[in-house]
């Protein structure tokens, strides 16, 4: 597997080592965690399944993994040792679609699967598996191999949840279909026994995406049903203002749990917004601005603001800072708006091109305030400076419009919304 491929066939991970940051062997490969999906479209690979030297097999999750290099896998260094244990709508690649018979959409004709391979998706660090490698002709001792081929994954079928019937996968593959809102109307109405199962069955990016447009009450139940570690993943894949919001709702206890299990800069993240006074600009902000140097090129910019994982409200502008580049930063140079990224060639220095005209928030700014300044100067987003100077984060206007919505806007919302599908209510 040669270094710094695009693409990777999963076969050769198989036994790979892993290793951290700092070179310590963590384990080795056994086996990739991937979610099929509706439509012939390509499976999304979840994780992979480590198994490290006490023998456990662990979950690695694909957004901790930061390198798959010639004959190693490198990992964040932030590893969690709860014992690996396969979810409802989750499949083994290498246990369970290897050596499983499929058949060609232009020929009808079965084949073999020999081997896939899965691609990074550009701009993310999400991965894929959009090719197969199939042998003509079923597998067996007495017959003679056939011909091998490589083909897109829309070009065989056999795989998909629909064909195989499979009711609690496919349950969960139409919700895969809905947006986090929408998902969040349907858990919202089922009865807690489902709602925890569905849940329980989700990825932790698409759990926490949901969470995220839930009810308190809902976000706090369906978190206390979570194993703790697994708890902490979620909470560290949300925005970070939406899990310090729900943070704030668990006894003290339970919080200083989670946080220990989390990543010691995400636990610092978490720990330094709700220290922020409930309803200022510090307590509203998230922590994750696109953060570039005055030495950056506009270029370099509109690659950032192309990241489709970003809100429109936090993609609308960059904020140029001296290093260090993560909040809180190095001093707060100034903003530079979409629209000026695209107006400005690609190879202008950002650093020339900043909007210093008007003032940013403080952390103490009250929401009153914050809706103001967003409403007189037409922003979706506002930078937040502390009295050094240091970029802290930035207020966007989703935030500050479900803080001035009567309390109980969620549960209005989802009492309308979109038909709930018939899944039952789980009793």
């Amino acid at each position: 597997m040669p270094a710094g491929a695009s693409r990777i066939y999963v076969s050769h991970l198989a036994g790979v080592a892993v290793f951290d940051p700092n070179g310590d062997h963590v384990g080795r490969v056994r086996d990739l965690v991937a979610m099929l999906r509706l439509a012939g479209r390509p499976p999304r690979v979840l994780g992979l399944v480590v198994e490290v030297v006490t023998r456990r097999r662990i979950f690695l999750p694909m957004t901790r993994v930061t390198g798959v290099e010639s004959g190693q896998v490198i990992t964040t260094g932030v590893v969690n040792m709860r014992r690996f244990e396969q979810r409802p709508t989750e499949t083994l690649v290498l246990g369970e679609l290897l050596d499983r018979t499929v058949r060609l959409v232009e020929t009808g004709e079965d084949v073999t699967v020999l081997d896939v391979a899965m691609a990074q998706l550009p701009a993310r660090r999400e991965w894929e598996i959009d090719k197969v490698f199939v042998r003509r002709g079923r597998s067996g001792a007495l017959r003679r191999r056939g011909e091998t081929l490589t083909v897109d994954w829309s070009a065989v079928t056999g795989f998909s949840l629909e064909e195989h019937g499979q009711g609690a996968e496919n349950l969960l593959a139409t919700f895969e279909r809905l947006r986090p809102a929408d998902l969040a109307n349907v858990l919202h109405h089922l009865s807690a026994k489902r709602r925890g199962e569905v849940a329980a069955a989700l990825d932790d990016e698409r759990l926490a995406d949901v969470l995220e447009e839930l009810p308190d009450d809902d976000q706090v139940e369906i978190l206390g049903k979570l194993e703790e570690e697994r708890a902490a993943d979620v909470l560290e894949a949300m925005d970070p203002d939406d899990a310090a919001d729900l943070l704030s709702e668990l006894p003290e206890r339970d919080k200083e749990r989670l946080l220990a299990l989390m990543r010691p800069r995400e636990a610092a993240d978490m720990r330094r917004l709700m220290s922020y006074e409930e309803g200022s600009a510090g307590g509203l902000m998230t922590t994750e601005p696109i953060v570039l140097r005055p030495d950056a090129t506009v270029a370099d910019a509109l690659a950032r603001v192309r990241n489709q994982d970003l809100t429109p409200a936090l993609a609308a502008q960059v904020y140029v800072c001296r290093p260090p580049d993560e909040t809180p930063t190095g001093r707060y140079l100034g903003t530079i708006h979409f629209q000026r990224l695209l107006r400005d060639p690609p190879f202008t220095l950002v650093g020339s091109a900043v909007d210093t005209d008007l003032r940013p928030l403080r952390p103490e700014t009250p929401l009153t305030v914050v809706a103001g300044h967003l409403a007189t100067y037409n922003l979706l987003a506002a930078p937040v400076v502390d009295e050094g100077g240091s970029l802290l984060g930035a207020v966007t206007v989703d935030d500050v419009l479900d803080h001035l919505l009567p309390t109980d806007w969620r549960e209005r919302e989802l009492h309308g919304g979109v038909p709930i599908p018939e899944v039952g209510d789980g009793r």
